[in-house]
């Protein structure tokens, strides 16, 4: 790959001459915390029982790739999660998710030109499946978190469901709903964007034609065909018209 450079103030490139077109490409496939909104969603949750701290922890050593087993970091985190109430998740959606700049814009454009849109996310179908609404996603894979019945309905149990593709979206669940959703549409996943912020995102982004980092992390940030590290998701719209 040819040597990174900034073509305007914090929009990074390196491996192509811009601007790429849209239409070369089919489908554009979003990471959701801290990509397409700008929480991570389970450190909020965590703070409704007054762990946020110590779930930040664990996600931000995960993000940078600092814990290699995701699925592990990612169940120790649940486990810390009992005890949050369906109302308390429902607060985090109302009060403290907000999209990222740029983003409705990204997703406009992109469908406009033709694009089918992916969410993958290591968060939960609470929030992914109200994203996907808002903005009109056409496809999404992520985690179910498991919901007491009984005395305690409405509660959180610190655990999550397997579902019938796994049991927990991580980078490898990330790249396979990537490759099978290129398949299903009968595309290359060279004709596909993948755009995330964490080390988890990075198997996804490797098998993408445009990999791109959004206010990633160091190790994201050096490997993306694209950094955008200044402003609004719709950035990408500078190399990629």
């Amino acid at each position: 790959m040819t040597a990174a450079r900034e073509i305007s103030p914090g929009l990074v490139i390196q491996g192509f001459t811009p601007p790429l077109s849209l239409k070369d490409f089919r489908l554009i496939a979003f990471d959701m915390d801290s990509t397409l909104i700008n929480i991570e969603c389970v450190d909020e949750i965590a703070d409704a029982v007054g762990r946020k701290e110590e779930v930040a922890a664990i996600t931000e050593a995960a993000m940078r790739g600092e814990i290699t087993d995701y699925k592990e970091s990612l169940r120790r985190r649940v486990a810390l999660l009992r005890g949050v109430t369906v109302a308390d998740m429902e607060q985090v959606f109302t009060e403290r998710l907000r999209l990222n700049p740029g983003a409705a814009e990204l997703v406009a454009a992109c469908k406009a030109a033709g694009l089918k849109t992916l969410l993958v996310s290591g968060g939960f179908t609470f929030f992914t499946d109200r994203i996907r609404d808002q903005l009109g996603i056409d496809f999404t894979r992520s985690n179910v978190l498991e919901i007491e019945s009984g005395p305690n309905c409405g509660q959180l149990t610190g655990r999550m469901v397997d579902q019938p593709w796994g049991d927990i979206c991580d980078g490898a669940e990330k790249r396979k709903m990537f490759l099978d959703t290129c398949a299903q549409l009968g595309i290359s996943p060279k004709q596909a964007i993948a755009m995330g912020d964490g080390a988890n995102d990075l198997p996804m982004m490797g098998e993408a034609g445009l990999s791109v980092a959004y206010h990633a992390k160091p190790k994201v940030r050096e490997q993306a065909m694209v950094a955008i590290n200044e402003g609004g998701l719709d950035r990408l719209l500078e190399v990629v018209r």
